[in-house]
């Protein structure tokens, strides 16, 4: 069991406990995180090592050989003498000693300390050995060090690259075509120099302290960064680990990890929540708690026309791709059901499809919207895009308009109306049978149960009165009205030609224009077929 310590509401220490020796602190930028960490730092001087995010990475050709007390304090407390604090390790700024943002400038104190850590073992074991040797007793194989275990987590972290810290130098090395090269340690690339920093304060930090970590990220490419964390966490499992970070993809790495969510630092008082299991994808939600955002899901993929489209018209709101329509369903559900964790608002946006009147209203009550048209691809359909697109290409009357709107209504509407029905009629009985209730007390009454549900399902029922409102809206010919029932997500991608535009760039064509002076019209005419419950 790990020991930590967090400030309450009235800025008091407050001590909290964890299985896992790593904490993960994370916030949006100018949350406070950093300050935080300086007031753990502050608040338990002892048994704390904190190492900034603002760090030097040069050290010289040759590591300064040093006692291992007096390269203890200097690693510790930036001062031979052991003052037990640790302001010398910052820059004085005029009024005080700056916690928050002074460079540290401790590489060569750290590899010092390594170096006298590795003699201070050596230097035990031969004082052990000459004990049983005096008294004729066999001696231990000889133990691995600091440095052994330095170069064991390289060669893991860096399998093509190796490291030798001998006659007090830094060598690193790489084959090359076949050939051994060798260059100086304070030559390396910055992830390597970064790398060997962080393993080198870790490994020689006294045994069970509370190390803290400002932007563990720092110089380190993905590929290698959990790869280090985790394996020096499984060396100096007797410390507990606390990473100050923003980086989501990290905090969701370490899936063991006690996650604590930085909301607000207000100059005094912080407002935080450990974060909790939930139905969201962690890395999702630590994205969403991180933004501070109100959020928005929507179908579709990062790339894809909802995300696009929902993102120049909702840019209030963090939009989130969540694939399918089931996902934003869940998603938007989970979100609103762990409110106790956030302050955001959540919402989501779907397609309208084939849902019922009451199968929307149902949605709605979750915070989920539908749109006013059948799927997002009919958003480019609508008259007043098609109007504003007649305009910015230069045509003077609204035929090509009427072109386009007699196409959908009479070449392709009418000509798939029958499959339109039987798709409908399908959309329903799954939605029927989604929210059937059955019975789990026993198999008889499951039964009995199940064979009323089908009773009262009619497959002819629904066909009759979806195939009346499918004939009805084809023989009105109300264009809006087609728009709002007739899913066929090709019809965006097969009338360009009307406008003199290749059918398959008339999307991207408006998606382009959202970044033009034309931009807000098209936002304000789309807009009026999406949700008047989600302001803008």
């Amino acid at each position: 069991m790990y020991k930590f310590i967090l400030p309450n509401a009235n800025n008091q220490p407050e001590e909290y406990s964890t299985e896992s020796n790593s904490v993960i602190i994370i916030g949006a930028n100018g949350s406070g995180k950093t300050r935080l960490g300086v007031w753990i730092e502050k608040n338990s001087l002892n048994i704390t090592h904190r190492i900034g995010a603002q760090r030097s990475l040069s050290f010289g050709n040759y590591i300064q050989q040093k006692g291992y007390e007096q390269s203890s304090n200097l690693m510790m407390y930036g001062n031979e003498l052991p003052q037990r604090k640790h302001d010398s390790r910052y820059k004085w700024d005029g009024e005080e000693y700056n916690y928050v943002t002074s460079m540290l400038e401790d590489y060569e104190y750290a590899l010092s300390m390594l170096l006298a850590l590795k003699i201070k073992q050596e230097e035990q074991y031969i004082k052990e050995c000459k004990i049983r040797e005096k008294a004729g007793r066999p001696h231990d194989p000889v133990p691995e060090n600091v440095v052994d275990k330095l170069q064991r987590i390289w060669n893991y972290v860096f399998p093509h690259r190796d490291i030798s810290i001998e006659d007090g130098k830094v060598i690193a090395k790489v084959e090359k075509e076949g050939h051994l090269c060798e260059y100086k340690g304070r030559n390396m690339s910055d992830g390597e120099r970064v790398a060997l920093y962080l393993m080198a304060q870790a490994l020689s930090i006294p045994k069970n302290k509370t190390i803290i970590i400002d932007e563990p990220e720092i110089h380190l490419h993905r590929s290698i960064m959990n790869r280090l964390w985790t394996a020096i966490e499984n060396e100096r499992d007797d410390c507990l680990f606390i990473y100050i970070t923003h980086d989501t993809q990290f905090a969701a790495s370490h899936s063991q990890a006690k996650k604590i969510w930085v909301k607000n630092y207000d100059g005094t008082n912080w407002q935080w929540e450990e974060i909790q299991s939930s139905l969201l994808p962690e890395k999702m939600l630590l994205d969403i708690l991180g933004n501070r955002k109100d959020v928005l899901f929507v179908e579709g993929t990062i790339d894809s026309y909802d995300t696009k489209l929902y993102s120049e018209i909702f840019k209030k709101y963090y939009v989130i791709a969540c694939g399918s329509c089931s996902n934003v369903i869940t998603w938007t559900k989970a979100m609103n059901k762990t409110a106790q964790l956030h302050d955001l608002k959540c919402y989501g946006i779907i397609d309208r499809d084939f849902r019922s009147d009451y199968e929307i209203q149902a949605y709605k009550d979750e915070g989920i919207y539908t749109l006013k048209v059948a799927e997002v691809e009919n958003l480019f359909l609508v008259p007043e895009v098609l109007q504003i697109v007649n305009n910015i290409l230069g045509y003077q009357d609204e035929s090509r308009v009427e072109k386009v709107k007699k196409y959908i209504i009479d070449d392709r509407f009418k000509n798939e109306i029958n499959r339109q029905i039987c798709e409908s009629v399908v959309s329903e009985l799954k939605y029927q049978l989604s929210i059937a209730s059955i019975s789990k007390k026993n198999e008889e009454e499951a039964k009995n149960t199940l064979n009323t549900l089908f009773e009262t399902l009619s497959y002819d029922g629904i066909r009759t009165q979806r195939e009346t409102m499918f004939t009805s809206i084809g023989e009105s010919r109300n264009y809006k009205d087609v728009l709002k029932i007739f899913n066929k997500k090709s019809l965006s991608s097969s009338i360009g030609h009307f406008f003199g535009i290749d059918n398959k760039a008339y999307c991207d064509f408006v998606i382009r224009q959202l970044k033009t002076n034309r931009g807000a019209e098209i936002v304000n005419a789309i807009a009026l077929y999406l949700p008047d419950e989600i302001s803008r």
